[in-house]
């Protein structure tokens, strides 16, 4: 890389992000973090634990986007300055450097593009095996997998809220993602995903196509976003398996909660107490109902019903091929990548920026 196309590239990427900074508007992220964290040093913070702990999280969002929207600004200050003075030869010791603000810059205009209602929230992700018999379920499992490595790479907290799963892998799961925007981020998994590949579950190694259903929805965690009359409301209590096995450790501490308008039936049982899983299973009804009244833009809630495409063929938004080549493509952006091995990995973040670039 030459001084010109060096500086060339320092230019673009300054104006890129001038314009971004206007986006991102770092002022009223200062206000807000300024006044999260009064809040924070009130004397009587912690006596209300929840509302304290959402608070807390919210700061701690807030405070690292201002941290790296801040060294960023820095960084490009710097590198500039040392660009304008240093020798062709010396340049090319930064390249590293430029390359990881413009990853940087990539990454800051993919965030501005998450301004959804409801993007910047938690994220509940439902999994559901479709056709293919063994290979599906083991699929979902892949897919299940895939979802938790690439919260964790986010620093994403990552729980299993529901599971249903056979000798061959997961039917079905619930998984409750929360961080700064996941539901923004994952939204672009929301769909049919299609796996190819030689079947291990096929004496004759034969080629197998399998389907898994995947819903994204944001998590509704305050009830005055979305309010719930109890009369609409069914719950049932029954026995949750533990650990040990199909009847050891069962307690009766699963919820199973029925909107009875449009028989919408929420279940919770991975958490350790009958209380926890009912608020669980409550914070996943509300999602439900607000995604579903997002969808349809119905004015009463009992015309909503969510329009689920058939887990099965024609109706995929990603193909996942591992035979007879190795190739991932999303057929909404048609972008691609050619090591499924590392998508299964949880790199997801081409696919991401590809639909919210759209």
């Amino acid at each position: 890389m030459t001084k010109a196309e060096f500086q060339q590239t320092l230019t673009t990427l300054q104006t890129q992000w001038e314009d971004l900074k206007v986006k991102l508007d770092l002022e009223t992220l200062t206000t807000d973090l300024e006044t999260l964290q009064k809040a924070q040093n009130a004397p009587d913070f912690w006596d209300t634990p929840d509302e304290a702990q959402k608070i807390s999280q919210q700061a701690a969002s807030k405070e690292s986007q201002l941290k790296r929207w801040t060294q960023l600004d820095a960084n490009l200050k710097d590198l500039n300055d040392m660009a304008e003075s240093a020798e062709e030869v010396e340049l090319l010791e930064f390249v590293p450097e430029l390359e990881t603000l413009e990853t940087e810059v990539k990454t800051a205009r993919t965030e501005t593009l998450l301004d959804g209602e409801y993007d910047d929230h938690s994220a509940l992700l439902t999994l559901q095996v479709g056709n293919g018999g063994q290979d599906a379920e083991d699929f979902c499992e892949m897919l299940q997998r895939m979802y938790l490595r690439w919260a964790d790479s986010q620093g994403f907290k990552a729980t299993l809220l529901e599971e249903s799963r056979s000798d061959d892998g997961v039917r079905s799961c619930l998984i409750n993602i929360t961080g700064p925007m996941a539901y923004g981020l994952l939204r672009s998994e929301h769909g049919v995903h299609r796996l190819i590949r030689l079947s291990p579950f096929n004496a004759k190694s034969l080629r197998q196509t399998s389907f898994a259903r995947v819903e994204v929805i944001p998590e509704i965690e305050s009830e005055d976003e979305l309010v719930l009359d109890p009369s609409d409301l069914r719950i049932d209590v029954f026995r949750s398996g533990g650990a040990g096995g199909q009847s050891v450790n069962t307690t009766d501490s699963a919820v199973r909660i029925t909107y009875l308008p449009i028989n919408l039936v929420v279940t919770c049982q991975n958490e350790k107490s009958q209380h926890q899983n009912k608020d669980a299973a409550m914070k996943v009804l509300r999602s439900r109902l607000a995604q579903l009244k997002a969808e349809q833009k119905a004015a009463e809630l009992t015309e909503l019903r969510g329009d689920l495409l058939e887990n099965s063929f024609g109706s995929q938004i990603r193909t996942y091929t591992l035979q007879p080549y190795k190739l991932v493509k999303d057929h909404r952006t048609d972008y691609e990548e050619n090591q499924p091995d590392k998508v299964f990995d949880g790199n997801l973040k081409g696919f991401i920026e590809s639909y919210l670039g759209q």
